[in-house]
């Protein structure tokens, strides 16, 4: 008899309505870097957890010193290293992204595969950031990139613009 599979979770929208579920998004946030971490035998520390979190807390990239001002609010705070330290691995591992126009890093739902090129759609006027994939993308550039002769080392592809809830305001 076949094993049976539990459904995969559904992957998150794009962009969520403003009226979404936040607690529930930011959880399944979590819950995936734990089952991920796990799988790959890699510690998800309290620091990196908390990290985590606060990004998780938002769909808008937020910078390391926002991030550091969020740790402890109101009491003595970690060195910035520390905090460089828990995206680097975050980054690392795929559970959060770099966004490079922003100097900023947004926390990752997506179950997409390691190195798999996304591209970024930045709303202009709420900050949220959409990931989406950029397969055909990718392709593109690695074909233009090979006939040159050129071996691209990191390729991001950020596009701002309005996002449709933002659109329809």
């Amino acid at each position: 008899m076949p094993a049976t599979r539990m459904p995969a979770a559904p992957e998150p929208a794009t962009f969520p309505s403003p009226d979404h579920d936040h607690a529930r998004c930011s959880a399944a946030v979590l819950a995936h870097a734990e089952a991920l971490c796990k799988e790959r035998r890699e510690r998800l520390t309290p620091m990196r957890r908390q990290v985590l979190s606060i990004l998780a807390g938002s769909h808008k990239p937020l910078g390391a010193y926002e991030i550091l001002e969020l740790v402890a609010p109101g009491g003595p705070r970690p060195a910035p290293i520390t905090i460089y330290r828990a995206l680097d691995f975050l980054v690392a591992q795929g559970l959060v992204h770099r966004i490079e126009s922003r100097n900023a890093f947004l926390a990752c739902a997506h179950s997409h595969a390691s190195g798999a090129l996304v591209a970024f759609l930045i709303c202009e006027r709420c900050g949220a950031v959409g990931e989406v994939p950029a397969t055909a993308i990718a392709d593109a550039i690695s074909a233009s990139a090979r006939a040159m002769g050129f071996s691209p080392k990191l390729s991001v592809i950020e596009v701002t613009g309005v996002c449709a809830h933002c659109g329809r305001a």
